[in-house]
This record gives C-alpha cells, structure tokens and sequence, in this order.
C-alpha cells in the first residue's frame, strides 16, 4: 500500500507565526495555516488541522461504509458524510485537544432498511482506518437513510 506525504512550512512562533500545508503526494493545492484562525470561530480562508483530519475520516468513512453496504447486499447510490473535529482545552495536561468527532451521514441505498443501514454505518465508525487512528477522540454517529 502507498504512502502519502503533506508537508508545512512554518515561521514564527505560534501566535505570530503562520505557515502553509501542501498536499504533496497529490500535488493538489497548498493552504495557509494559522494557530489564531485556528482557534478562532471564523476560519477566514485558512485550514486547520482540525479541517484536514474532518476531510481524511469522512473521506475514509464513505469509502469504507460503501463497502460495508455491498458486504450487506445493498447497493450505495450516493452516501452524504460530514466530519466535525472540534478542538479544546486539554484539561489534564493543558495546550489543547482533539475534543470530539461528529459524523454524519445520509445515504440512499437499495437493498437495505434502516436497520441494516444504521448497522453498516456502525461497523464503518469502527472499521474505518481514519476511526482507528483516532481511538482516543470520542466519535459519534448520526445516519439514516433517506428516500
């Protein structure tokens, strides 16, 4: 299997500085980083790495629930995921912390109910590699079908 490579490049301290990632592997774009837009409510045309980890898992997330679905004898027409990463104090070692994961999904499948469907979305939350890597963040799950 491959490896994918990011980089950043970084000046300054971490409430002057700023920086940016660059999607290297893919070549497709490079973003500006920010710890004060990071932490602010409005991100202001920055990224974070916040952002970055809520593309990779809802990403690996409907990959994965899309093969959970064909394992079931469903068919995915199409699979709607939204990955919230929120970012918050670390109360037992101070600076900050990944405080929580939501994911959401709508999907219009044949061949599966909601019971099938809501335990394939399951089994994907716990079976997908980016859930894996984040077993120390609470992840959560709403899915339903729709249609």
């Amino acid at each position: 299997m491959p490896t994918r490579t990011a980089r950043t490049a970084w000046n300054g301290g971490l409430e002057d500085g700023s920086g940016q990632v660059e999607l290297s592997s893919s070549k497709v774009g490079t973003y500006d980083v920010s710890f004060p837009k990071r932490a602010a409510d409005e991100a202001g045309g920055t990224t974070s790495p916040e952002e970055l980890i809520a593309a990779a898992h809802s990403a690996c997330y409907a990959m994965q629930l899309s093969a959970f679905i064909a394992q079931a004898g469903g068919t995915p027409q199409s699979l709607d995921v939204k990955a919230d990463v929120s970012l918050g104090p670390d109360q037992g070692d101070g600076g900050f912390r990944l405080t929580g994961i939501t994911l959401t999904v709508r999907g219009e499948v044949e061949g599966l109910d909601e019971a099938g469907f809501t335990k394939a979305a399951e089994d994907a939350k716990a079976g997908c590699p980016v859930s894996k890597a984040l077993t120390g963040v609470d992840i959560t799950l709403d899915a339903s079908l729709e249609g």
